[in-house]
């Protein structure tokens, strides 16, 4: 056990949670998962400021460029595009290694999700509480406790007067909640290191895999009439149930076929119908929205497209209405999967910075939920890990808290870390 950095992190304990707070006090919501916008702007100035006290080596303003997710899409499949971009902008903060070791990128994004629900919470969203050993507000889990972990990381290291072996990169993105727009443009700009951690909430686990994504909307063409004469209308309604049937044994076959060690097994979740006017009309429009999930390496975007597409495809031609009135399917959003060889020389460094802070051993897992780890592994083609606090129970929910003692063991790790892959 690093006993120095202990010490230091109880002598200045204080101050790290008190900065937690102070990020999470400034709303940085997302409007309409980012296709409205954002509010990103005030605390990553606030970010710029603790840069600059701490001394970064360079602090980089980049603002959203949709030429640049464009490209990205273009490229990738990756990009979710038309969002409004004004006032929004990466913050990329790098402390100079002092001898030359391995780099090493934490990656978090800034935007949280809208907290409506204001009276529901049990003390404001904006207004850090903490209660029983835990802080309470919008955005503590996702993901400002494992941004401001990095930051204080590398304060911690400094704290202790010890010297940084190698380039750290803090990254903090905008535009996450949307898919991911803010580290697609940091890796398209070139950003990468020898190792990557994004600092995402990770149940106290090492998560090396997340499924891969693509989110459908089907129509349906109907005949309407008055459900006193329905054999005159044709229901886009039955004729929507009748594909979405023809997916479920789709997804089936996929259960069957496909088995992950890390990973559920490929799903498909139809999460809205929206089709009729009344009871007593046949509708004359019908429409489904589902999300696959799919598990990276065993199967590709370009496959479920396919697939997805066939079976629609398939079904409609063997009815006599859609075959002449095909179903139109529309892809409106979609991120690629992830997954890290376990036997990495950087997991390794993790796990044993994670048993040198805390005397236990690190878990390695899978995540159902994507983030931007893909973007990191994929595009910039850099080692990465999905390693920070917090439990996914509380991402986007009332009442959303991380645990105190967990964001403090966060920094120790990541501090570890960073002596430790510096110096390899």
């Amino acid at each position: 056990m690093n006993t120095k950095l202990r010490e230091v992190l109880e002598q200045n304990r204080e101050y790290y949670i008190e900065q937690l707070k102070n990020i999470i006090a400034i709303d940085t919501h997302d409007i309409g998962h980012g296709i409205g916008g954002g509010l990103e702007a005030e605390g990553q100035d606030y970010m710029i400021r603790l840069f600059e006290s701490m001394g970064a080596s360079e602090i980089i303003k980049d603002d959203m460029d949709e030429a640049v997710i464009q490209e990205c899409f273009d490229k990738y499949y990756e990009g979710n595009l038309g969002h409004n971009q004004e006032n929004r902008y990466n913050v990329y903060a790098t402390f100079k290694g002092t001898k030359g070791g391995k780099s090493l990128l934490f990656n978090s994004h800034i935007d949280v999700m809208p907290a409506d629900e204001v009276d529901e919470w049990t003390t404001p969203p904006f207004q850090p509480d903490i209660r029983d050993g835990k802080m309470y507000g919008r955005g503590t889990a996702d993901m400002k406790a494992g941004l401001m972990a990095s930051a204080m990381a590398v304060k911690l290291i400094q704290d202790a007067g010890m010297e940084i072996p190698g380039d750290v990169i803090i990254t903090s993105v905008c535009d996450e909640e949307g898919g991911g727009n803010g580290s697609m443009q940091a890796v398209m700009r070139g950003l990468k290191a020898d190792g990557v951690i994004n600092c995402e909430n990770s149940e106290g686990k090492a998560l090396l895999a997340h499924m891969g994504w693509v989110f459908f909307k089907v129509e349906f063409e109907g005949k309407a009439c008055h459900s006193g004469g329905k054999k005159n209308g044709v229901s886009a309604i039955d004729k929507a149930i009748k594909v979405i049937q023809a997916l479920n044994e789709m997804e089936h076959s996929w259960l069957l076929e496909y088995k992950h060690p890390l990973l559920p097994p490929p799903n498909l979740n139809v999460g809205v119908i929206e089709g009729g006017t009344a009871g007593s009309t046949v509708p004359d429009y019908c429409s489904f929205s589902t999300c696959v999930h799919y598990i990276p390496n065993m199967m590709s975007h370009d496959q479920v497209v396919r697939e997805f597409t066939e079976c629609v495809e398939r079904t409609a031609k063997g009815d006599a209405w859609m075959a002449e009135h095909m179903p139109k399917i529309t892809i409106y959003q979609a991120g690629n999967g992830f997954e890290q060889d376990g036997d990495h020389e950087f997991v390794k460094a993790l796990c044993n910075a994670y048993e040198t802070s805390t005397g236990n051993k690190l878990i390695t897992d899978g995540c159902m939920c994507g983030n931007d780890a893909r973007l990191w592994k994929n595009i910039a083609e850099s080692p990465t890990i999905i390693y920070g606090p917090g439990r996914l129970a509380q991402c986007h929910g009332i009442d959303e808290w991380v645990s105190i003692d967990e964001y403090l063991e966060v920094i120790l790790v990541y501090a570890q870390l960073i002596l430790d892959w510096g110096t390899n």
